[in-house]
């Protein structure tokens, strides 16, 4: 009679899950194990302090982990989670709508991410007063040229600000 390996049933259960899981997961699939740090966002809001009608930006600056790149192709974008308070002029922007620089590097093209991201908004004029946070995310593909290997991915940001119930007339 073959001698069991494993005292009861359940132990088998939870190591047969275990092995899945491990088999399952990027480190087990041939995949790079992706990092939270590969890209980092940080977000502000200028002016801090906004009243209705005002127009400010959102500002981003990205961080790429040394040794990786973002490419150009598939589209970089980034989102905004819909909010009262901030109007864009779109749903989502490009890094061609950013201006953001593509460079050639090694014969592959990639997103030069240096300098801070600006994009435009407008205060809602039935913003209410009050401190908000504003949510979005950046959805890119990444590289490692040393490695060989191409990861899709996301990173979401945050930043608060407030609104004050004065109304910034325009000019006319």
């Amino acid at each position: 009679m073959p001698k069991k390996i494993f005292r009861t049933r359940a132990a088998a259960v939870a190591a047969g899950m275990a092995l899945a899981a491990a088999l399952a997961s990027p480190a087990g699939s041939g995949f790079p194990d992706p990092k939270p740090d590969l890209v980092r966002v940080e977000c502000r809001i200028v002016p801090l302090r906004l009243s209705r009608g005002e127009e400010g930006k959102v500002v981003l600056k990205i961080y790429v982990q040394d040794g990786i790149t973002v490419n150009a192709q598939p589209p970089f974008t980034v989102e905004f989670r819909p909010s009262e308070e901030l109007v864009f002029p779109k749903n989502f922007f490009t890094a061609a709508d950013l201006g953001v620089e593509v460079v050639e590097e090694a014969g592959r093209e990639r997103l030069n991410l240096k300098k801070p991201v600006e994009i435009p908004f407008t205060v809602g004029l039935k913003a209410k007063r009050d401190i908000h946070v504003l949510e979005g995310r950046i959805k890119y593909f990444v590289t490692s040229p040393k490695e060989g290997w191409c990861l899709k991915s996301s990173t979401k940001f945050s930043a608060t600000f407030s609104t004050r119930l004065t109304v910034i007339q325009k000019g006319g």
